[in-house]
């Protein structure tokens, strides 16, 4: 069976994003997308909500062909491209998007069937509402929480809207060069 796994990047504070949805606070480390990279391996789906998807879908296709591209973001985007696309939406319900698989409704049962199927891991990325809905569906088998050394005192929070409690089991982390730090969960 696929796995979700959800990789999230956050404030120390817990905002995935600033107000507006930027992401000026973040300030990757160079071997931060060489690790992201490596999850990608083992991943042949991008699970997001519509934001997400349309941030991702504005950059990552295209990325590859930036002269100044690193093979970091040649290697992702390339993934990107080829990866199949799974996007939590209301309002792109009747749209048709290439490899890109709309669910609208009758989440839990859909992703379970994408789950099943053949394939490699589903990664989810970002997307605060989707993630709320996932994991109180308990769809979500795997955490990557890459805290960044910054407080953002106000944005879009990740975590703050789940309700019900939930151990989980650490299972490693990796720090980064300019203070990142990766961590991997189970449920």
């Amino acid at each position: 069976m696929r796995k979700i796994i959800l990789i999230v990047h956050t404030s120390m504070d817990g905002y995935a994003a600033g107000v507006h949805g930027e992401f000026d606070g973040f300030d990757p480390s160079p071997e931060n997308l060489d690790f992201v990279n490596s999850l990608t391996d083992e991943a042949d789906a991008a699970l997001a909500g519509r934001v997400s998807y349309q941030m991702l879908n504005t950059y990552w296709p295209t990325a590859r062909d930036n002269p100044n591209a690193t093979q970091s973001e040649i290697k992702y985007s390339n993934w990107y491209n080829d990866a199949e696309k799974i996007v939590l939406s209301k309002s792109l319900r009747n749209v048709d998007l290439e490899n890109t698989t709309i669910i609208s409704d009758q989440i839990a049962e859909t992703l379970h069937d994408i789950k099943a199927m053949n394939g490699k891991n589903i990664l989810m990325f970002g997307s605060p509402s989707v993630f709320e809905t996932l994991h109180k569906l308990d769809l979500i088998d795997e955490y990557w929480i890459i805290l960044y050394p910054v407080f953002f005192g106000k944005g879009i929070p990740f975590f703050t809207r789940t309700v019900d409690m939930k151990r989980f089991t650490f299972v490693e982390s990796r720090p980064f060069s300019k203070g990142e730090m990766a961590i991997h969960y189970r449920v």
